[in-house]
């Protein structure tokens, strides 16, 4: 089965930007048995996989914003505007069979090593898209006004892509009745805490589309409870946590001369760990290119009270680059079997997401549905997610 890019690859890009939009035709996606069929399989009706395959196209073509608006005249079809609106925000098809088929050519194309869970902060006023909120942005380290969004990656060193989405929603939205049936939010939808919402992006999609139960890389420095953390264990799913060089942990390690039976921050172990520092060579998938060089140093701990891996063995992991005193990185996993080389060749993942995030997701809009409709959100970042796939393959040549 093929995934042809097919128009989108046969341009340059610069000719696609400075191409007039009354020009604009779209990219021919394949052929009929083509994996964007079977991602519109599940539309039932002829009109609703026109639309899909309008919009998809549209994504991919359209400069800057991708409103509906945009979408419409990026093809070339000004007048289909408010039908595409219709196909996003008021019908009624469910994305969830797009969201599995997507992972599932993934899953034959370039099989994931692993899940990379993506917290990602969508800056917006008022109360005209669903969900905005204010909460602490900890890259930002304030608090801002907009949407919470968690995506699930499905990663590998060739390729990532986003095949799962959730929004996290403020309780006002969830408890205000006229706020929420502007909203169009499902009587299924109830509050959940971000913790909850970050945790469920991941194992939904895991339990629905019966995958095996690939290591779920994540960042928890800002999580002081690591309740996110928990729940995917207690799921059954692995996890590689980046964490605060601060937190605290028991060591439990024979092979140190000494074990501490009181918490230590993760800094103090792994200073103490010095000597037994490894020189490991990765690739980078993130885009630099070439063999780097880090030390490694890996140690058993456990945790003090309840937390990620309460009852199963820990491994704390710090990378050191050339020159460095302190870790540039530490992580903690419960894949307390796994090699250290291993285990940090994986945490390099994360900068695989970085990479084509800004390559893909971030151009097909992620960031830029505007609108009251909860199942609206939803439709359009699964379609986006779609689109980003086909931008993806389309700069590395199509497979």
């Amino acid at each position: 089965m093929s995934f042809e890019p097919g128009g989108v690859r046969a341009r340059d890009e610069a000719a696609l930007r400075d191409r007039p939009a009354r020009e604009a035709r779209p990219p021919r996606l394949g052929r009929p048995r083509s994996a964007t069929a079977e991602l519109f399989s599940s539309l039932s009706r002829r009109d609703q996989r026109v639309r899909g395959e309008h919009y998809l196209h549209g994504l991919l073509l359209a400069d800057g914003r991708k409103s509906v608006r945009n979408i419409a005249l990026s093809l070339g079809r000004p007048d289909e505007e408010q039908r595409l609106h219709h196909f996003i925000c008021g019908s009624t098809w469910d994305w969830a069979p797009m969201r599995a088929a997507h992972a599932g050519f993934l899953d034959r194309v370039c099989p994931p090593q692993a899940w990379v869970l993506n917290a990602v902060t969508i800056p917006k006023d008022g109360e005209h898209t669903v969900g905005v909120g204010r909460f602490l942005d900890p890259q930002a380290g304030r608090y801002v006004g907009g949407q919470r969004a968690f995506g699930a990656w499905y990663a590998s060193t060739a390729l990532s892509a986003p095949v799962n989405w959730k929004l996290f929603m403020p309780r006002h939205w969830i408890d205000d009745e006229a706020l929420r049936g502007r909203a169009d939010i499902p009587s299924t939808v109830t509050y959940e805490s971000m913790e909850q919402c970050a945790a469920d992006t991941v194992l939904q999609a895991a339990r629905d589309w019966r995958v095996p139960p690939r290591p779920v890389l994540m960042d928890l420095r800002a999580d002081a409870d690591w309740q996110s953390a928990r729940r995917l264990a207690a799921g059954g799913l692995p996890v590689v946590a980046r964490i605060a060089a601060a937190n605290r942990f028991i060591v439990d390690d024979p092979a140190l001369s000494r074990s501490d039976r009181w918490p230590m921050s993760a800094a103090g172990i792994l200073d103490s760990a010095k000597f037994s520092r490894r020189s490991v060579e990765w690739a980078d998938p993130g885009g630099s290119g070439g063999t780097h060089t880090s030390w490694v140093a890996a140690v058993q701990v456990r945790v003090a009270g309840p937390g990620l891996g309460h009852h199963r063995p820990l491994v704390l992991l710090g990378e050191w680059r050339h020159g460095q005193d302190s870790p540039a990185q530490v992580w903690v996993s419960d894949l307390a079997d796994t090699a250290p080389a291993d285990l940090l060749k994986l945490t390099k993942l994360t900068r695989k997401v970085a990479l084509d995030r800004s390559l893909g997701a971030d151009r097909t809009g992620a960031a830029d549905f505007v609108g009251r409709s909860f199942c609206g959100w939803h439709r359009h970042m699964t379609l986006a997610s779609a689109a980003h796939t086909l931008r993806l393959l389309a700069l590395q040549g199509g497979r």
